[in-house]
């Protein structure tokens, strides 16, 4: 089943009894598409390929700059490479292993539902509300897993959702803040570190979901402060009201996804 190469590769996975040889298997047979590659994108990938994911899809339409290099580690040496490019370039001389499918451009409305199709999990790795709304919405209509992240200075919060059943992002945030009410890591800063712990937490989080084991963040939002190493987590409840959870959404307009992103 396994390559005498594969067998060293994963042998400290393998050897876990909740892992074995069945569920690298179903790591090897898996599809997960990252949203984003920079400061939450880059551990995910990083993890997901030396964990053996057999596909991985990455989408990210920005280039690489000196300023990411703060957190975003898996793109030393390639400024101004496309990021999507760039972590395809990482994940080929960590794990031979890995098929990986570039997306270097931004998903919109208009191809969302398309790229996902392709996807076991999704990872939501942006860092604006716009794309969260639309990954999630996306997401709860095709009936896609997905792992939220999102970080700001020293803190970051995150959670899972497995449509249909789980409460959504939108069951807990209805719709985006007023432009500019929220600052963003540019405006505010934020610590590499804080993206490298959410980002590896999402590759957990994700592995977990393809091997169905252990307990994910499905109906909890984790809250995390490395300021004071405070680990709380809330729980949250599916809005039967939910635009989108409740079905009365059922295709991504795209002059919805501007600003508010009110449905």
């Amino acid at each position: 089943m396994f390559t005498e190469e594969q067998i060293k590769r994963y042998a400290r996975q393998i050897i876990l009894p909740e892992v074995g040889g069945v569920g690298q298997k179903k790591l090897l047979e898996a599809k997960v598409l990252v949203v984003g590659a920079g400061g939450l994108g880059s551990p995910a990938i990083q993890f997901l390929a030396a964990a053996g994911v057999g596909k991985l899809g990455i989408a990210d339409g920005d280039n690489v700059d000196i300023s990411n290099l703060q957190r975003q580690t898996i793109h030393a040496g390639n400024l101004g490479i496309n990021k999507a490019e760039s972590a395809k370039l990482f994940v080929e001389k960590l794990n031979p292993d890995v098929e990986v499918v570039t997306y270097p451009y931004h998903l919109s409305a208009e191809n969302i539902r398309e790229v996902i199709r392709e996807y076991d999990v999704i990872l939501d790795c942006t860092d604006n509300f716009v794309a969260r709304f639309l990954i999630n919405d996306a997401c709860v209509i095709e009936r896609k897993p997905f792992v939220h992240a999102a970080v700001l200075r020293f803190e970051g919060e995150m959670m899972t959702i497995i449509p249909p059943e789980t409460a959504c992002y939108r069951c807990v945030f209805r719709h985006a803040p007023p432009p500019g009410s929220v600052p963003s890591c540019q405006e505010a800063g934020v610590l590499g570190v804080t993206t490298g712990v959410l980002g590896t937490l999402q590759a957990a989080e994700a592995v977990k979901i393809i091997l169905g084991i252990g307990e994910t963040l499905a109906n909890r939002m984790l809250h995390v402060d490395l300021l004071t190493m405070d680990f709380t987590e809330l729980k949250i409840r599916r809005d039967e009201n939910c635009p989108v959870c409740s079905g009365r959404v059922t295709e991504i307009i795209p002059e919805k996804y501007v600003e508010s992103c009110q449905l």
